[in-house]
């Protein structure tokens, strides 16, 4: 059940609504009262303190500084001044959000438009940030709409692909390094021009890695590009999908009728918007008779969220620009993959020029809470909406990588709870843009309805290792690092580490003949202790804890293994 309170926001309460309002507007504070041209909005925990800060950038053609404020646990934020991070004045657009160097906190790449030089922001691990002026990709002017983290050869570091509209309009694919990045140069993903928006990295097609979807706008096509498994893509042509046309802004993946694969919301700049139907194979049918696809609209921003925890994806859309000020629609689900569409939230009454949204729980009590950036006249406040909440049940998952990128950035999580009397799958992927100009909180959020426990939690890692958690208890924050349960399951076979003893008290082996990095993590997924020696040789753990653990030995040959160790004693 869930818990209702009252949030002080400054000088101002904020109570519950019953009047039928899915959210309460937030009035107090610099998040919504700060006149700016905003662009790109997302939910991101800077700190690592359990609450998701807000960052949002700002489009002004002759540069305006970004904005980033700090959740500080009681329902007020605190605005970020003197940062590297909020003193750019460029033009910028999106943003995405990911632990790029694996070090257990959140950087940030911000892209921007005229030319510019897009931005990368290293996180110094305490919420301030470092800007990095070295490597090609922040010395590749462009004219950016938005970028996204994906370890698309999952070897362990988020790599990052980034849009452009204009001048030459190829899109930019940097491939991470550990350490630098190497721009790549050959396949259509790179090559091809278009006049494009919004990137996603998301597995179409159910094969455990991620393909690149792009939306274009000038009436172009989009472009599906699958990933081959080797580092390679091939551009797929033939489906409906890619031959929808239209000016596309923005692209939105989730699986809305719980059929477990990944369907998708198109948004269109002045004409109607579209929703794909997923076969489970990569194949995609359009919608054509629900609302969501004959609802005209100047759309801009997309993101899928359970906002009233019912058991399936709804939807929000905002609209900008051309002529005067205009409503943003939201679309509630109705429980299998079709909307009814919501007419009297504040959410949809309020009027002005939207661009990006997320959806985010700021105050961790358990629904989906949504901030949308605004940018009417540039100079319009952005918006915080409170989510009023009701009875029903949910489960928040946090997925901390070992063995791929921390982040878990394209990790695929199901789960299985009784809903209604129904046996339910859900599914989520946890991803660096969830929305043009819009990235939903890293953690993977499920409505429960009336379920009363959790069936099944499982989790695919990019790796190809597999978390299987059973019988679940609702309404928590959960964090699940890879190789957490004992009856994971890994898809590479060989790569199951062999640890013995286990349970072990002073030393234990692994049998392998080969210098390695080995490293040892507890279930929060935060590194104990790291060594480098070779594998078969005895490893002295007396310096550990009692308790449960997931070791991860990466070989000087590159071959990484992973398996959970018991120290007893």
């Amino acid at each position: 059940m869930k818990k209702y309170f009252t949030l002080l926001i400054g000088s101002t309460f904020i109570i519950t609504t019953t009047d039928g309002q899915i959210f309460t507007r937030i009035t107090d504070g610099e998040l919504v009262n700060t006149p700016s041209d905003s662009r790109s909005c997302n939910w991101v925990d800077i700190n690592n303190d359990g609450f998701q800060d807000v960052f949002i950038s700002n489009g002004k053609a002759g540069g305006e500084n970004n904005m980033l404020y700090v959740n500080q646990g009681d329902g007020n934020f605190t605005t970020v001044t003197g940062d590297p991070i909020v003193m750019d004045n460029q033009p910028s657009d999106g943003a995405t959000w990911a632990d790029m160097d694996n070090d257990g906190d959140i950087d940030a790449f911000v892209v921007n438009w005229y030319g510019k030089n897009n931005m990368l922001y290293a996180n110094n691990g305490d919420g301030t940030f470092e800007q990095i002026v070295d490597g090609i990709a922040v010395n590749d002017f462009g004219y950016s709409e938005t970028a996204a983290w994906g370890d698309y050869d999952n070897d362990g570091y988020v790599d990052l692909y980034v849009t452009n509209s204009d001048s030459i309009k190829k899109n930019y694919l940097y491939h991470n390094d550990g350490s630098t990045f190497t721009k790549i140069t050959e396949g259509d993903i790179t090559t091809e021009a278009y006049v494009s928006r919004c990137a996603n990295w998301i597995d179409v097609d159910g094969d455990n890695d991620v393909d690149m979807f792009v939306t274009n706008e000038s009436n172009q096509q989009e472009n599906l590009y699958l990933n081959n498994g080797d580092g390679t893509f091939t551009k797929k042509t033939s489906d409906p999908l890619v031959l929808n046309g239209g000016k596309t802004m923005s692209a939105s993946w989730g699986d809305v009728d719980n059929d477990g694969d990944f369907d998708v919301f198109l948004a269109n700049d002045g004409a109607n918007n579209a929703l794909f139907y997923n076969d489970g194979e990569g194949n995609f049918t359009k919608a054509t008779t629900d609302i969501v696809s004959n609802d005209g609209g100047n759309s801009f921003g997309s993101n899928f969220a359970d906002i009233d925890n019912d058991g399936d994806l709804d939807l929000f859309v905002t609209n900008s620009f051309w002529g005067t000020m205009w409503n943003n629609f939201l679309y509630l689900n109705n429980g299998d993959g079709t909307f009814t569409k919501n007419t009297t939230d504040v959410t949809v009454t309020d009027m002005g020029w939207s661009y990006g949204n997320a959806f985010g729980d700021y105050d961790n009590d358990g629904d989906m809470d949504l901030v949308v950036a605004n940018c009417y006249g540039a100079a319009q406040n952005n918006n915080l909406y409170n989510n009023n909440g009701n009875d029903n049940n949910w489960v928040t998952i946090s997925c901390v990588g070992t063995m791929s990128n921390k982040s878990a950035i394209g990790a695929v999580v199901k789960v299985l709870a009784t809903i209604n009397g129904e046996p339910t799958w859900q599914m989520a992927q946890i991803s660096g843009q969830t929305g043009y100009c819009g990235q939903n909180m890293l953690p993977a959020h499920f409505g429960l309805g009336d379920a009363t426990i959790i069936d099944s939690v499982y989790i695919y890692w990019p790796s190809g290792y597999v978390d299987i958690a059973t019988n679940l208890p609702i309404n928590q924050f959960a964090t699940i690092a890879e190789g957490t349960y004992g009856n994971a399951v890994s898809t590479f076979g060989k790569n199951e580490l062999k640890i013995a003893p286990n349970p072990a008290d002073t030393f234990i082996n692994f049998g392998v003949n080969e210098l390695a990095d080995i490293q040892i993590y507890n279930l929060n997924g935060q590194l104990v202790v790291q060594y480098i020696q070779y594998a078969n040789e005895d490893l002295n753990i007396t310096s550990i804890e009692t308790g449960n653990y997931i070791v991860v030995i990466n070989t000087i040959s590159n071959f990484k293994m992973a398996g959970r160790l018991v120290v007893a004693r």
